[in-house]
């Protein structure tokens, strides 16, 4: 009995936290890449100055590097003029490497005006900095064959 009473103290103090705590935290990452989803459709530059760091970087799926905020923030506002459409990102996957920095595994899709869909894989790392997640870097694939 002394022992059922102690594992269960030992759930909800410790298991039950640290569940709750990754459910936030996987909460917080989607709604960040839901925000650069939005930001890129709106080209709105504030809100993609405030969710990426300052040096993040980019490899873009034609193989060019965009690297710190500047650059990155103007070849997406290029990029999104260049291939219009909806963009939808649905993460696949969050692999946690520490308490603040987690690898987002994603689909890319652009739907273009003629109907047809443009289909990527992204990879997001993103960080807790200044109190809230932000992207550190991007990299944008073409699928093979």
């Amino acid at each position: 009995m002394k022992n059922m009473m102690l594992l269960s103290m030992f759930y909800f103090i410790i298991v039950l936290p640290v569940h709750a705590q990754d459910a936030a935290t996987n909460q917080q990452i989607q709604a960040l890449i839901d925000q650069y989803t939005q930001a890129r459709e709106t080209k709105d530059t504030a809100l993609l100055d405030r969710i990426l760091t300052p040096d993040v970087d980019q490899l873009v799926s034609s193989g060019t590097w965009r690297n710190n905020k500047e650059e990155s923030i103007s070849g997406m506002l290029r990029s999104s003029q260049n291939n219009p459409g909806t963009r939808l990102i649905t993460i696949e996957k969050i692999r946690m490497l520490n308490d603040a920095a987690a690898i987002v595994d994603t689909k890319y899709e652009i739907e273009n005006a003629d109907g047809s869909v443009r289909r990527m894989w992204s990879t997001f790392i993103v960080v807790y900095h200044e109190e809230r997640w932000k992207i550190s870097a991007i990299r944008n694939m073409l699928p093979a064959g």
